[in-house]
């Protein structure tokens, strides 16, 4: 599972009799955006594949890990965050903002829960923005136009696609919609990305049984990939050591890191 989310097109209504991705990965993590159904499948994805709370909390680090490497190191000033799911502590604009009070950033989402919590939480420092916009991630284009009344496209972005392109099941529609948002930022921009995969030697196999699960009782419907074709939406692009690792492993700080079954990486755009 992943904690972003992207039906398949327009911004659904709110449904509380279905599990939605958005809030059982808010229920992992320990959020209180959920309802009892979230609730109830969450604890039985648990229950077959008890490492997911796990892969939750090691994308968040991720996640932060990025941000903050990206910010003070790269010198990035503008993020552009799609499939941003529920905001929870430490989302990409309070970080980036932190360090870098001018920083710009862009949210993309269209859950309606997410929507109504994001217009509440996701504020700015003055000398920055953030901005939130309903869209699709199938529709990168109306992605890329709105963003641009944020963003300065002329100038580097870091796309975050932090579990998001699991959603998009057709993998050659996955490629394209990372080709098309890549094409539209300059030379010296980022892709920030993780997938959750089936590869054994990661522990991926639990995933099998459990996004079966998820895609009969849950929505939006997920899917898993190999090594390769993760490493594939970096085509083109210089990745950023340690390459494509578990999540958990991408520049980890002090002490071990367990492997989780979720790809991780950052890459530029040369």
């Amino acid at each position: 599972m992943s904690e972003s989310n992207t039906p398949s097109g327009g911004s659904p209504r709110l449904n509380t009799g279905v599990a939605h991705n958005a809030r059982v990965w808010n229920y992992w993590v320990g959020g209180k955006d959920n309802y009892e159904i979230d609730q109830q499948v969450g604890e039985h994805v648990a229950g077959m594949f008890p490492v997911i709370r796990e892969v939750a909390r090691a994308d968040r680090e991720f996640l932060g890990r990025a941000v903050r490497f990206l910010t003070a190191e790269r010198g990035i000033r503008q993020f552009l965050d799609i499939g941003t799911g529920l905001p929870t502590v430490d989302n990409t604009h309070e970080i980036a903002q932190r360090l870098a009070p001018d920083a710009r950033i862009v949210y993309v989402d269209n859950d309606p829960i997410v929507l109504a919590h994001a217009r509440t939480l996701l504020t700015s420092t003055g000398a920055g923005a953030t901005d939130y916009i309903d869209a699709d991630v199938h529709d990168p284009d109306a992605i890329v136009e709105r963003a641009a009344e944020t963003l300065d496209l002329g100038r580097p972005v870091a796309v975050m696609m932090l579990g998001i392109l699991n959603f998009v099941l057709d993998t050659d529609k996955a490629r394209d919609i990372v080709r098309r948002v890549v094409a539209a930022v300059p030379p010296g921009s980022f892709l920030v990305l993780t997938h959750p995969t089936l590869d054994a030697d990661l522990g991926g196999e639990g995933n099998v049984g459990a996004m079966a699960f998820w895609n009969e009782n849950a929505t939006p419907p997920i899917t898993a990939r190999p090594r390769a074709e993760v490493a594939a939406f970096f085509e083109g692009l210089d990745l950023v050591e340690p390459g494509l690792v578990p999540c958990s492993r991408w520049r980890p700080g002090a002490g071990p890191s367990a492997v989780v079954p979720q790809f991780g990486a950052v890459a530029v755009k040369p």
